[in-house]
């Protein structure tokens, strides 16, 4: 069973006026993944999840749902 996961962080990350590419810079990675996290193709570990949180200074679930 697999299960689409629904995606935030564009929101969060333009409200705090950054762009893919200096998300990825905080947090080390490419902005190709910050854009594949974005639309949906790509689930972040754990990790990386968590790091996107805390650089946007939220949490996880604000970022991440599952569907109802």
């Amino acid at each position: 069973m697999t299960t689409k996961l629904i995606v935030h962080l564009r929101a969060h990350r333009t409200q705090a006026k950054l762009t893919q590419a200096e998300l990825a810079d905080l947090v080390g990675v490419s902005r190709k993944t910050i854009n594949t996290i974005e639309n949906g193709v790509f689930t972040p570990s754990t990790t990386l999840a968590l790091t996107l949180a805390d650089q946007l200074g939220c949490s996880v679930h604000d970022l991440f749902a599952l569907p109802q």
